[in-house]
């Protein structure tokens, strides 16, 4: 995800969350990203934060009994519909709602949406008579081999930001799921640009040290191999009609569509020590959202 800088907001008298147990991987590099750019301070700052919420959340959800079954699995691939459908999912609406209300915390507290925004969004949170059928219709509705990948609007009368807040709230339940699918199913013939998990668009890519372009979900986090060249939001294969720029180290690139105007960032391992991490490198390239958009392609 591209967030965009922030400034913290003394206005809200939450304090950010804490942990006494050692970094992670992930909060340790981000933790050198902040000292090596100190303009992605506050990205950081918030990243780090949300990343706490996930991990306290993730450590109580249990793996999902799911036993893909090989003619379903061949069905979906065919229609293109994802394998994780909602009841799938190990959701535990208490655990959910602490979830959502401590991400859209973290949003309002770095200016990342409106304190109106904010209140809507945490009212929503108390309500469980609403929120559980508007979820389930959401993730259903963006999960189907028909309608995939971001709206934008949840729900009429929400705020656009209100998807992003779902994304991040259900992460830590929906990337059980990934992880569970990914070592019991094959998706070794999924060819679609949207996840064959869960159905979302993809955030990041990552090539490989063979070369091969592997594109992760937004939502879940799964990774599925794709065409080198074509874009995963329109299928554009034409490859005078996509353009690609670096960082002067090579380790990170942008691919931008020329048809749709939509654009992915990646990650070149092959250019890396370490592999991937997400919540790092999609902050360290903030400055590539920036250039990107300059040029004219959106996320």
């Amino acid at each position: 995800m591209g967030w965009h800088e922030a400034r913290y907001n003394p206005v809200v008298s939450d304090r950010p969350l804490r942990s006494s147990r050692p970094d992670t991987r992930e909060v340790a590099e981000l933790k050198q990203l902040k000292l090596a750019q100190p303009a992605l301070a506050s990205a950081v700052d918030m990243q780090i934060e949300l990343l706490a919420v996930q991990r306290r959340v993730q450590a109580r959800v249990p793996l999902p009994w799911i036993q893909p079954d090989p003619q379903r699995l061949a069905a979906d691939r065919e229609t293109g519909s994802p394998v994780a459908r909602f009841g799938d999912i190990p959701l535990d609406w208490t655990d959910f709602r602490l979830a959502l209300r401590q991400t859209s915390d973290i949003l309002r507290r770095h200016e990342a949406m409106s304190h109106q925004e904010h209140q809507q969004i945490v009212a929503l949170g108390r309500d469980g008579n609403a929120l559980e059928p508007l979820v389930t219709d959401w993730y259903t509705r963006t999960s189907s081999a028909k309608t995939h990948g971001p709206k934008g609007v949840v729900s009429e009368g929400t705020p656009p930001i209100f998807e992003q807040v779902l994304v991040l709230s259900l992460r830590p339940f929906l990337s059980r799921c990934a992880e569970v699918l990914l070592q019991k199913a094959d998706f070794s013939g999924w060819s679609r640009g949207h996840c064959p998990v869960c159905g979302w668009e993809p955030d990041f890519a990552v090539i490989t040290h063979d070369g091969e372009r592997h594109l992760v979900c937004g939502r879940c986090l799964a990774q599925w191999l794709f065409d080198q060249v074509a874009c995963p939001y329109c299928g554009n294969s034409d490859a005078t009609r996509i353009t690609s720029f670096a960082t002067r180290d090579g380790q990170y690139r942008v691919t931008g569509c020329d048809a749709c105007h939509r654009y992915v960032k990646a990650f070149d391992a092959r250019r890396s020590t370490r592999p991937v991490l997400i919540a790092v490198d999609s902050i360290a390239t903030l400055p590539l959202d920036a250039l990107a958009m300059q040029r004219g392609y959106s996320e």
